[in-house]
């Protein structure tokens, strides 16, 4: 059976990365929380696993950047005592609401960066490490994708939808290529979720407004979303590899 080890959750200082760090704290996991800018809020999710007698480690760093996220692995390795055997590539962004014609390219262009450049840096730093090709144990990486990449948001976030298209694709190729050096690789598709991202994208009233499309008539949680995260992670999804997990209440 897979004990659990060191996973470096990217941007967990809130919604669903906070809840994937908590829940996994809980289930015996030592959590590297990453945040960017939030620093606050990733503290806040370290005492909170703390206090619920858990370990954790604030770790600051842009994974769009190559030398952050070596430099996160490195640290959460140095200050959790292991080396990374699980990486929640969660870190992500929507960019500007609205219609894609609009978008201007510096949107775009950071969107890109961070859902699919950056969840690739850390994916790849991950295989580097955990491989058993290259002398690594083996682990677990678990993409957050989005039900947007199958509903296409049109008219509010095609450029998103399409980075989530993406994840997917990598997600597939990478656990077929990997499976047989102890990666399973996976990922989690939420849909409506009940979380700051859509008041920040200056769509408050979003969830409401988008409520009845889903088949269970509510939003779903953070929770909902980190509780497919650690089925992933654990043994009982042995057999599972490449799969997109949907998370979206039948939208």
């Amino acid at each position: 059976m897979t004990q659990p080890g060191v996973l470096l959750v990217t941007g967990a200082s809130k919604g669903i990365g906070a809840a994937v760090a908590r829940s996994a704290a809980a289930a015996g996991w030592a959590v590297a929380v990453n945040y960017a800018a939030d620093e606050a809020g990733a503290a806040r999710v370290v005492a909170a696993v703390e206090a619920d007698g858990g370990r954790a480690v604030a770790l600051a760093g842009d994974v769009s950047r190559e030398p952050d996220v070596v430099r996160l692995f490195d640290d959460a390795e140095a200050k959790l005592g292991a080396p990374v055997t699980a990486l929640v590539n969660n870190a992500g962004i929507v960019g500007r609401h609205g219609r894609f014609a609009d978008l201007d390219t510096e949107a775009l262009q950071r969107t890109v960066d961070i859902n699919v450049t950056g969840l690739m840096l850390c994916a790849r730093e991950a295989v580097r490490r955990m491989s058993t090709r290259a002398g690594g144990t083996g682990g677990h990486i678990v993409n957050i994708s989005s039900r947007a990449a199958q509903v296409g948001s049109p008219g509010e976030w095609v450029h998103y939808a399409a980075t989530k298209g993406a994840v997917d694709s990598l997600t597939l190729g990478l656990a077929k290529e990997v499976a047989g050096e102890g990666i399973r690789v996976n990922a989690v598709a939420p849909g409506l979720i009940d979380t700051g991202l859509h008041a920040a994208a200056g769509q408050p009233d979003r969830l409401a407004a988008k409520a009845h499309e889903v088949p269970l008539g509510r939003a779903g949680t953070p929770q909902d979303c980190a509780d497919a995260v650690l089925w992933l992670l654990s043994d009982r999804a042995a057999f599972v590899i490449g799969a997109v997990v949907p998370v979206g209440g039948g939208r």
